[in-house]
Order: C-alpha cells, then structure tokens, then sequence
C-alpha cells in the first residue's frame, strides 16, 4: 500500500513538472503596445484670410491635409460671423473637407445679423482625425478695463481617444493688448488643466507671448513642455510673411518622446502653423 502511494505520489509530482514546463511562453506577461504616433498642430487662421487679404479657406485646408496633422488647435475661427468670412461656419467646413472630427468654442456669441438666424460667433475649434469623447469651452477671465475693454478669451477642451488612450487637447488664444492679462489667463490655464495631469495633454494655440515670458514661464512650471525651447529663428511664427517672433505653441505633457518639431512656411494666414510629431503611451493589453 505504501508503495503504490509513493509511486502514485512521484507520478503526479513528474506529471506537474512537465506540465508547468510545456505551459507556452505567452503565459509569461506581455509586454505592452507600442507608443502611439500622433501629429500635433497649432494654426491661427485669421479667419481664413491669407497674407494677400484674400479669404480662401480651401488654402489653409490644404496646409492642414499636406502636414499630415492628426490634431489640430484652431484660433480665430469665424462661425456665421457675416461678410469677412461669407457668413460661413468654418469649424464645420473644415471638418468636412478634412474627414476630421471637430468641436468649435465661441469666445463671442453675437446676436444673428439682420436677415439671418444664426448667431455670430468667433473663436476657437479643435479638429482630430481619432473621435473626440467630449469637449467644452471655458471663458477665461477678463480683468476690466474701461478705457481699453479686452476681447473676450477662451480655453476649449476636447478629451481624444487616440488608439486606446485618452489624450487632452487644449486650444487657446490669449489676450493681444496686455501681459498682466495673458499672465493671469495663464494661471487660469493652470487650474483648469490641472484635473487631468495623469493623461498625456497639449495645449496649443497663440499666447501672444514669447518663451521668456512670466506666462509661458507659468505654464512650463505645470509640466507643459516646450519642443522648440532655446530654438532660433527656425521656431518663429509671426508674421507669416517674414518671422520676427514666436508666439505660437504645442506645448505638451505626459508625453514619452519629441519629433521633428517644425514651423511650415505658408502665408495662407497672417501666422505660421506648428507641427510637432510625438509619441503618446498606450494601455496595457488584456
């Protein structure tokens, strides 16, 4: 009796033994997917109107669709805003002609023009080839001054699934006139971004400010990285025609490497698009 349980013990030992070396080598875990490769843009339009003055929104479709541009943070973008724009809603005509998704946030919301039920608005779009899961637009605030009233600005929001991951978007357009203005839309910046710090985001747009700047500084301090940081001329976006400056940013966080940052050479606005390829972290596989 003893025997025969000493021998059914040792073959139930030696089978188990085989059995955990035959288990294949996908048992082990796997490693995760690859980075995803996703082509960031930040584009002033001027509503369309190219250097020359003359409105063509075909052209600045065609800059867009020639980078190769994945997304794409719109700034002064004109929705049934009346005769300089032929009353077009540009958001909208550039998805479609671009196959692009879209989410538009008005920074002004006039009363329609006589004749027409459309409100006319102005501001800012984000456009992406992935879906967007939701967006929102939030109205910076303004500090008053009676004397000189600032334009209203805004920070819109569009949260992207880019192949499995969720990557913010955030594009902008700061106040023109006054540093003590676009510092304080900066902090709001900061706060507003905060939320989501755990995710890849970029923030995109014209800060009207240039890299030394307290409120580019700002957002470098909240983890927004800076692909042209200590670039030259190579980096500069205004205006169009002939750079003197950069102003206009893809400034990124939580994003495991920088590619091939450039600025391309178009008049089709009175700005210079920038293009940044990066990589974005991807889930684990089940």
């Amino acid at each position: 009796m003893h025997s025969t349980a000493h021998r059914a013990a040792v073959l139930l030992t030696a089978a188990l033994t085989l059995l955990l070396t035959a288990l294949p080598a996908s048992a082990s875990p796997r490693p995760g997917p690859p980075p995803a490769e996703l082509q960031v843009m930040a584009y002033n339009i001027h509503h369309g109107a190219g250097v020359d003055g003359v409105l063509d929104l075909e052209r600045v479709a065609r800059v867009i669709e020639e980078s190769g541009a994945d997304v794409v943070g719109l700034q002064e973008v004109d929705r049934h805003f009346g005769a300089r724009s032929e009353d077009v809603d540009q958001a909208r005509w550039l998805a479609r002609r671009l196959r692009m998704h879209v989410t538009f946030g008005a920074n002004l919301d006039l009363e329609p023009a006589p004749g027409s039920t459309h409100r006319r608005q102005y501001g800012t779009a984000i456009l992406s080839r992935f879906p967007i899961l939701e967006s929102q637009n939030h109205l910076l605030t303004s500090i008053p001054y009676p004397e000189r009233p600032t334009e209203q600005r805004g920070l819109l929001h569009a949260a992207i699934n880019v192949r499995g991951t969720t990557v913010d978007v955030w594009s902008t357009h700061l106040d023109h006139q006054r540093a003590e203005q676009r510092i304080s839309q900066a902090r709001e910046i900061v706060e507003l971004t905060s939320g989501t710090a755990d995710r890849p985001g970029f923030l995109v747009g014209d800060l009207n400010a240039t890299a030394e700047t307290t409120e580019v500084r700002l957002l470098a301090e909240a983890g927004f990285a800076d692909p042209f940081a200590g670039s030259g001329p190579e980096g500069w976006t205004y205006p169009a025609e002939a750079p003197r400056s950069r102003i206009d940013y893809v400034l990124g966080r939580g994003v495991s490497s920088w590619q091939d940052p450039v600025v391309l050479a178009t008049t089709a606005s009175d700005h210079r698009p920038v293009l940044v390829t990066v990589e974005v972290p991807r889930p684990a596989r089940g």
